[in-house]
């Protein structure tokens, strides 16, 4: 019985006008206040009141949003990667809904992970650094308080990455770190590794949830982001450390010499070339980088099969809808880069896998080609809440989507990286299902870049100082100058 059939059966209730407020049956003897048969009808009050608020929680799904770091789009065997096998977040595809095309609206830490939470761009809620909070304003209309208004139970576990005193108060249970972490708690690699650890409170998390009411989980992972400042970047946990080794990782086609010497001089001495040489400079190096990338995605995605496993056995998998996406995404040596910030596809664009086992099947996956946004996942899990989203987000419901609707959806986004730093410059631009407008906003003068994705998929030719193409510019200039005023 839904819980709208149940508030029905209530109303069909015969009142007696004698009876003091209190509905009953025709023929029911009347009830003084203050005797006993008062109580017992009380009791059928508070009873049937449970049975509506056990309901309600059994319609409302539980909520697990993960959020990986540094996870580019294509480090998942279901986005058809020739070497790393994610079973665990494919099964998940296989049964939901996997979103081909998914962008952050800008490639750092702090200030998606505003936007994850807010659902706006970074030019509305102004967090551009890493010590930058959350405004009081902006938390009472982020999605994991309202849920808790709404009586979800939240638990937020996890690698944080905001500024300010970590939101303890927030959530019903916080077990999130500020800054980065370490993957081992001793040097040399020695301990348990972090990824288990989150994956162990995850786990135990999970084991005290129940279907009387509904519970929306925040799992954000250290990996595959790199250990900044330590001579071994990326390091996975060590029963992984056979995984791959048998086998050479290709290079991506940009991943030369030659296209890094296509690149303007202040990106061929931005920080992503200084970090690419202590990452991927030769052949062996390249190797180990990557494989151990690799190696940590295959951490998490075990912590997913775990985790999946536990809703299955308490009866939980079926009315609980799973997230599965990443901060921002991440250089691998293309373009003779390595770390994110700018606009190329690889920094930019996200895994996105939605799996809600309520809806129906329809034969093995559902691939969606549209554009999705890091700034879409709150009011899609408003949505999936059955709460609206505040006037102030800027991102849309992915529900449409995921239940197969014919909607009008966007063709085009802005994008903003407003971080400061002496060797990454600021950038702006349009990403459009054909064009990408790249504007270097720090630069003087500004430095512009105009791509046609359709015949230059991999980005190697800049057509911004082609005649040719001179008016196709203005037309991006002229698109970028007017996202810029709405987004504000």
């Amino acid at each position: 019985m839904t819980i709208l059939e149940e508030w029905d059966k209530v109303s069909r209730v015969e009142e007696n006008p004698g009876d003091g407020g209190v509905g009953m049956r025709a023929g029911w003897p009347r009830i003084e206040v203050g005797t006993p048969g008062r109580l017992v009808v009380c009791g059928l009050v508070v009873l049937l009141a449970g049975r509506l608020a056990h309901l309600e929680a059994a319609e409302r799904p539980n909520i697990i949003l993960v959020i990986t770091d540094d996870q580019r789009f294509d480090a998942l065997g279901c986005m058809g990667n020739p070497v790393l096998k994610t079973p665990h977040i494919d099964g998940l595809a296989a049964r939901g809904t996997l979103f081909t095309h998914s962008f952050c609206t800008t490639s750092i830490c702090a200030t998606s992970r505003a936007s994850f939470l807010t659902g706006q761009y970074a030019m509305r809620h102004g967090v551009r650094g890493f010590r930058q909070p959350l405004t009081e304003s902006q938390w009472r209309d982020a999605f994991p308080v309202l849920l808790r208004r709404a009586g979800y139970r939240t638990a937020m576990i996890g690698k944080w990455g905001l500024g300010g005193p970590l939101p303890r108060k927030r959530y019903d249970v916080f077990q999130g770190f500020s800054g980065q972490g370490r993957y081992y708690p001793k040097p040399a690699g020695k301990g348990p590794h972090l990824t288990h650890r989150l994956g162990q409170q995850v786990i135990d998390f999970l084991e005290t949830c129940d279907d009387d009411k509904p519970f929306l989980l925040q799992y954000y992972t250290k990996a595959a982001h790199c250990q900044d400042g330590d001579p071994w970047p990326f390091q996975p946990d060590h029963r992984y450390d056979r995984l791959f080794a048998d086998i050479d990782v290709p290079k991506a086609t940009t991943a030369t010499a030659s296209h890094f010497a296509r690149l303007p001089k202040f990106l061929q001495e931005s920080e992503a070339r200084r970090r690419w040489k202590i990452r991927f400079a030769d052949p062996a190096m390249y190797q180990k980088s990557v494989k151990d990338y690799y190696r940590l995605v295959t951490g998490v995605d075990d912590v997913i099969g775990r985790m999946v496993s536990l809703l299955k056995k308490k009866e939980l998998f079926g009315n609980t809808v799973i997230i599965f996406t990443s901060d921002n995404g991440f250089y691998l040596g293309e373009h003779g880069l390595a770390g994110k910030w700018f606009m190329h596809e690889e920094s930019i664009r996200l895994p996105l896998v939605i799996c809600d086992p309520r809806l129906p099947r329809k034969g093995t996956g559902h691939r969606v080609s549209e554009p999705a946004l890091n700034i879409d996942i709150a009011p899609t899990i408003l949505e999936l809440a059955g709460l609206s989203a505040p006037a102030a987000v800027q991102g849309r419901s992915l529900v449409p989507l995921l239940q197969r609707r014919q909607v009008a959806w966007r063709t085009e986004f802005f994008y903003e990286h407003p971080f400061r730093h002496p060797r990454i410059p600021m950038t702006e631009g349009v990403r459009g299902l054909r064009w990408k407008y790249v504007r270097y906003t720090s630069l003087d003068p500004v430095v512009e870049e105009l791509y046609d994705l359709e015949t230059d998929p991999r980005e190697e030719k800049n057509l911004a100082k082609d005649r040719q193409f001179a008016g196709r510019l203005a037309e991006q200039r002229g698109k970028w100058q007017k996202w810029r005023n709405r987004v504000k």
